[in-house]
């Protein structure tokens, strides 16, 4: 294609969208609209994995051991127990310190039941806190400890504890939400493609007559074509960027009014940082595709002439 044609063929392309004002207008709010609720299940989408990562990742395992257990038994069950496959972390929890831990954890109002316990006296046992790579594998890796103990009686394994049964059923929860989630996300990407679709196809229509007559005087299918595909790349573009301005400021506003309630709830959002990028170029691709693909599909039609 010459030089002379794609600068014809984006003249015509962006006069259009200017003189079809009216319409244009509504594609792109058609498009705006549609891609903000899109984004915003999105975004809501992105927070939900977030979060149920951030619950799994929170999962241990708590092997107890027997009192007065001495360091070299410790030391030799934590190097047996850091050599399976599936365990990423495990730190020895002094007795002393899990005294402190139950203090902290049941604060003033329950401070009453631990009074007269001390260094003397505490009646919890040490303990050795463990984390697996991949937490849905947690179940796995308490069974291999388990099996630990009772393979080597002289180990001072007393109990294993991770949440059976609690932690099977988060993690059928979590990985409903992440369903639920892509499905809706899903769903809402394809009534969007045909929602924005159906309105720049309207813009064609009311513009039928015009690619009648220029086909009967015997221009090409191509050079039909190419100014309205440049128009509905416009129209995919406006609308896109529009959109991402107001999805990413309306989010960022959220993060920060949020921000300090959440935390105390240890709840944290995905930054714009993390979730602006990817978003963006999600929601403008979408755009300029559907753009692109609502004009195609209508022009088709008018061309049997």
């Amino acid at each position: 294609m010459k030089v002379s044609t794609i600068i014809r063929h984006l003249r015509e392309g962006v006069k259009n969208v200017v003189r079809n004002g009216w319409m244009t207008f509504a594609s792109v709010s058609s498009i705006v609209i549609s891609l903000f609720i899109l984004g915003a299940f999105l975004l809501l989408a992105l927070n939900v994995n977030n979060l149920a990562d951030q619950i799994e990742s929170q999962v241990q395992i708590r092997v107890y051991l027997q009192l007065n257990t001495d360091d070299a038994k410790i030391n030799e069950l934590k190097n047996t127990i850091g050599n399976i496959p599936e365990v990423s972390k495990i730190e020895f929890i002094s007795k002393e310190k899990g005294l402190e831990s139950l203090r902290e954890s049941i604060g003033a109002d329950g401070a009453e039941l631990l009074e007269g316990y001390d260094k003397t006296n505490n009646p919890l046992p040490d303990s050795f806190t463990v984390e697996v790579f991949e937490p849905q594998k947690i179940a796995f890796a308490a069974k291999q400890i388990e099996a630990i103990g009772k393979a080597d009686e002289t180990l001072p394994i007393t109990s294993v504890k991770y949440g059976k049964g609690t932690v099977e059923t988060l993690f059928k929860i979590m990985n409903a939400v992440r369903n639920i989630g892509l499905v809706i996300v899903a769903g809402l990407g394809l009534t969007a493609m045909f929602l924005i679709s159906n309105t720049i196809k309207m813009t064609i229509l009311a513009r039928r007559r015009e690619i009648g007559i220029m086909k009967l005087v015997g221009a090409t299918n191509n050079f039909i074509r190419w100014p309205f595909f440049i128009e509905g790349a416009l129209i995919g573009i406006v609308g896109s960027v529009v959109t991402v301005t107001l999805l990413l400021l309306g989010y960022s506003r959220l993060v920060e009014v949020s921000q300090v309630e959440l935390g105390l709830m240890m709840i944290k959002l995905v930054t714009l940082k993390e979730a602006g990028f990817n978003v963006s170029v999600l929601i403008m691709g979408l755009g300029i595709l559907i753009g692109i693909w609502g004009s195609t599909l209508s022009v088709r039609k008018y061309l049997k002439v």
